[in-house]
């Protein structure tokens, strides 16, 4: 049994707010566990150059943590000028999501989605995923309304969560003690199709078999499988 009291393949508490923020195309607030995400989304005329003339959008993110959002106050990346975590995050978002959205179908115009954690305690980087496909298929059923889009260009639905492998025992979902503790994390970026997007798995403290990766795609798949019932009954 865990601190928290879930068993080895149960995820935390999760809630989904929709239209979280008065004036975004699409928003969302997360809440996984401890957790909390806001993501949002914004439309922009323009896309960037190299896209310039082929017809196509573009989707990127941006990811921001607050200063406490944790339990101590750390310094916003732009103040400190450092291109570290939060920029891996934000490119992992992006990537993500535009592998499950038909790109020629948004036009000449960028889809920037914002993600900022307000409270921090693991799986921030898969929350934001989560969350981010709500905020981005609420946007896109808003210009869909409006007429400015003829077609949704969401291919799939989309989700993430962590695993690991802590005190010999692995875990779905882990909190930030035990992400701190683990032998063994891993984040799954799946569709509800059960393609891959990105895995991202590593040794904290020795090489892992395939037994183990195996067991935690299995229960990744569980949780994932969950986290889309989750976003399907928000929409």
């Amino acid at each position: 049994m865990r601190q928290d009291g879930r068993a080895a393949d149960e995820l935390r508490p999760v809630r989904i707010i929709p239209h979280f923020l008065k004036y975004a195309e699409g928003s969302a607030l997360i809440e996984l566990g401890e957790t909390k995400v806001i993501c949002s989304v914004s439309v922009e005329e323009k896309i960037p150059s190299f896209l310039k003339d082929t017809g196509m959008g573009w989707i990127t993110a941006e990811y921001a943590m607050l200063p406490r959002a944790t339990h101590f106050r750390t310094p916003r990346d732009s103040v400190v000028g450092k291109k570290g975590r939060s920029y891996e995050i934000q490119r992992l978002i992006g990537r993500a999501l535009r592998a499950v959205v038909d790109l020629t179908l948004l036009g000449e115009r960028t889809f920037w989605v914002d993600c900022d954690v307000i409270q921090a305690d693991g799986g921030t980087r898969t929350a934001a995923i989560t969350g981010a496909w709500v905020a981005l298929a609420l946007a896109f059923r808003k210009l869909l309304e409006t007429g400015i889009l003829s077609h949704n260009p969401l291919k799939e639905t989309l989700a993430a969560v962590s695993c690991g492998l802590v005190g010999g025992e692995i875990l779905l979902d882990l909190t930030y003690e035990e992400d701190s503790m683990a032998e063994v994390d891993a984040n799954f970026v799946l569709t509800g199709g059960g393609k891959v997007v990105e895995i991202q798995a590593a040794a904290e403290k020795a090489p892992f078999a395939w037994e183990i990766f195996n067991q935690m795609r299995r229960l990744a798949e569980k949780g994932i499988a969950e986290l889309i019932n989750i976003q399907k009954k928000v929409l």
